[in-house]
């Protein structure tokens, strides 16, 4: 199993300047796209989307199972048109697997949407979005993926927004078998991201900026032990994280009934029948 703990702004994990000299992808990450579009700053790191360019990083490695989450500030004022995304993905084309936290930009006094996705064996189209309960720009939110052999969460602040079980009996593909890297995006995605595209970005707003720290992951790298991933030992295998506790289902359903405005499940121009996983619940 490999653990990998970032804590102090990635500061050995991408470019940026450690003790005054040029870092490059040293450890864990690399640069996706647009090396000059990332910087390292006091306490994190900033991502930077202007006319030229958007930018992203992923890691060196890639897991199967376990638990991702950093801290992340997104882009403040009038941000709609952009994404700042968060996600896990196989990189493996029509068969890819894929956790995807995305958050869609805003006018400025509307609510930030956030929208969460899963693909599993190249299957996607499994949208929800949420409108968030806070303003996320105005300070730093923890946003989690869990993913064991038989649940995954998508988490902010601890609270469950989102849960996708395993429903292969169900004839339902669940993500198991592929390590998934883990990326952060910053794009501009007008054509869709904010009120279906009808709201454009506003470039005179340029430069967007979103704000990343405290990087926390747990799972089984790969390469590595093939055993790992099986291993009914590894703590996210546990009795105890098979299913929401008492608690996170209360949570999880304050969110939904107070805070979803989208899920496919119940999208009757998409699904006519709603699709199998959907009516398995918690």
């Amino acid at each position: 199993m490999g653990k990998l703990v970032w804590i102090i702004g990635l500061i050995l994990c991408l470019v940026g300047l450690v003790k005054g000299r040029p870092a490059m992808f040293l450890q864990d990450f690399r640069v996706a796209w647009a090396e000059s579009h990332i910087r390292q700053i006091s306490g994190g790191i900033q991502l930077v989307l202007d006319r030229n360019s958007g930018c992203g990083f992923g890691s060196k490695y890639k897991y199967l199972f376990g638990r991702v989450s950093m801290k992340i500030k997104l882009v403040a004022g009038d941000s709609a048109g952009t994404v700042t995304a968060f996600y896990m993905n196989s990189d493996t084309d029509n068969v890819r697997d894929e956790l995807d936290f995305e958050f869609l930009g805003n006018r400025s006094g509307q609510p930030y949407t956030v929208q969460t996705n899963v693909f599993a064996r190249g299957k996607g189209d499994r949208e929800q979005r949420v409108n968030l309960w806070f303003d996320p720009s105005a300070d730093f939110h923890t946003y989690s993926i869990f993913w064991n052999h038989r649940i995954i969460i998508f988490a902010v602040d601890e609270i469950p927004i989102r849960v996708y079980k395993n429903n292969e009996a169900r004839g339902v593909p669940f993500p198991k078998f592929q390590p998934m890297a883990v990326y952060s995006t910053l794009w501009e995605a007008d054509d869709w991201a904010t009120r279906g595209g009808l709201e454009k970005i506003n470039w005179s707003k340029a430069p967007f900026y979103a704000y990343y720290k405290d990087f926390d992951l747990e799972g089984c790298q790969m390469p590595g032990p093939a055993s790992c991933a099986s291993n009914t030992k590894n703590w996210w295998e546990g009795a105890a994280y098979q299913q929401l506790s008492l608690v996170q289902a209360a949570r999880y359903h304050w969110v939904r009934a107070n805070h979803m405005i989208y899920d496919y499940c119940t999208d009757k121009s998409r699904h006519s029948v709603a699709p199998p996983e959907c009516l398995a619940g918690i």
